[in-house]
């Protein structure tokens, strides 16, 4: 028998379980501060309407992982009509934070005078390049305002993912090493192109590590803007024994002329997979950049692992 509370004595009870804290609970959804900087994308190359479209596909991505988020974009050879700069963007942020603190103040509300970053700028780049670089913290100077610049997006196994992807799309590569043994043009070596010289090729080697093991596949990195270099990588991934090359492009496109990959392929005597452009990956590492610099940083982003 029943009683009005419950079963009768003796009887089971089932009781709702306490939430427990510990690894496998669901993190509490992170949001962006009241107040916090913008993130702004630097966004290097000639601006167009396939960049501004990448550009906003990626800010997209970022605000979707953080709610809130006051993401913008600043081309280094913006035009300030269609395109607006760096500069501009930066201090168009600082008026509009001032403007804020001057109108909370007016309407009597007690707020602090803002400090710290307006802005913290992430460079759409996959690896270092030294001359766009000195670009963007130049374009930083200029526009006289405090803001904060991070470093590039990669080294880091995301982009290694996103190689891996834009060349199974080709063609180039099996999207999963235990299927799909049917592709024909699966390459046997991957030169990985990248921009910026020496260093960029060292960084882009150590994503070109993580990428040869998802493949199972020799890859080596190359700078497309040394001459010979892509050449001299094809002649020692032959020599090793590699037979059906490909060339994969360590960039996320606004930064070259698309001619140049091209170009490289044919020097290469190879076929070429696209940029990495507006994979998920990037927007979600332009989002780790900017919350590591705030000290807001959820969980790193992490890359699916080696198939």
């Amino acid at each position: 028998m029943s009683s009005p509370t419950g079963p009768a004595s003796g009887l089971p009870v089932r009781m709702p379980r306490p939430r427990q804290p510990g690894r496998h609970r669901r993190p509490e959804p992170l949001a962006a501060p009241e107040g916090a900087p913008a993130l702004v994308l630097a966004v290097p190359g000639t601006p167009s309407a396939a960049t501004r479209g990448l550009s906003e596909e990626v800010v997209s991505i970022a605000r979707s992982e953080l709610p809130g988020l006051d993401a913008r974009i600043g081309y280094l050879d913006g035009d300030d009509t269609e395109f607006p700069k760096l500069t501009s963007v930066l201090a168009h942020s600082a008026q509009e934070r001032t403007a804020r603190y001057e109108q909370a103040r007016a309407a009597g509300v007690d707020v602090k005078e803002p400090d710290g970053p307006v802005g913290v700028v992430v460079p759409l780049l996959a690896g270092p390049d030294g001359s766009l670089l000195r670009r963007v913290r130049q374009a930083v100077m200029d526009s006289r305002v405090a803001a904060d610049l991070t470093d590039v997006l990669g080294p880091h196994p995301l982009l290694a993912e996103a190689l891996h992807v834009r060349l199974s799309e080709a063609g180039l590569a099996r999207a999963d090493r235990a299927r799909l043994f049917t592709v024909a043009t699966a390459a046997d070596g991957i030169i990985l192109a990248s921009v910026g010289g020496d260093e960029a090729v060292q960084a882009a080697g150590i994503t070109g590590m993580l990428l040869a093991a998802r493949l199972a596949v020799p890859v080596m990195a190359a700078a497309l803007d040394q001459d010979g270099s892509i050449s001299s990588v094809a002649e020692q991934l032959r020599s090793s024994g590699s037979q059906q090359l490909a060339l994969a492009p360590y960039l996320i496109g606004p930064e070259i002329d698309p001619g140049l990959v091209e170009a490289a392929a044919k020097e290469a005597g190879c076929s070429a997979a696209e940029a990495l452009g507006p994979y998920p990956a990037i927007g979600k590492l332009a989002l780790a950049k900017y919350t590591t610099a705030l000290g807001i940083a959820p969980q790193q982003p992490q890359g699916a692992p080696a198939r």
